[in-house]
């Protein structure tokens, strides 16, 4: 397969492999999956040739992201992310939590959105400042 990119292009698909790398191995350990790491690898491996030789290095006989890749803003984007998630699942779980814990249903759907929305905007203005959690002791 034979794919032609922009060197801007290029940029961004190396931004995008790494992205989906650290989603499917970083919180795996040492039971990472090697096909991810060979694909991040091989794309990485073409940086030399583009004029980006400061965002691939070599380790133990692989290309890797270099540290400075690592360290170029890539983990707050990552951070940023993840902070979304968080504050949408825990809205989510929240609510349906309110409701019982009925399943969402074209008759709740509203009632549960809402609910969604008000916590989004409590998290907005004040993260989880006010989330209370009471602990069996």
């Amino acid at each position: 397969m034979k794919i032609e990119l922009t060197e801007q292009q290029y940029r961004y698909l190396l931004d995008l492999v790494y992205v989906g790398n650290w989603v499917m191995n970083s919180a795996r350990e040492d039971d990472r999956i090697a096909e991810y790491d060979k694909v991040e690898s091989l794309i990485f491996s073409h940086c030399p040739a583009h004029g980006m030789h400061k965002l691939a290095e070599h380790l133990d006989g692989e290309i890797i992201p270099s540290r400075a890749f690592a360290d170029g803003g890539i983990h707050e984007a990552i951070a940023d992310y993840e902070d979304v998630v968080f504050y949408e699942i825990l809205a989510e779980e929240l609510a349906l939590r309110d409701m019982d814990g009925e399943p969402m249903t074209r008759e709740n759907y509203n009632e549960l959105m809402e609910r969604i929305d008000t916590y989004m905007d409590e998290f907005e203005e004040n993260g989880t400042d006010h989330v209370n959690v009471e602990l069996d002791e």
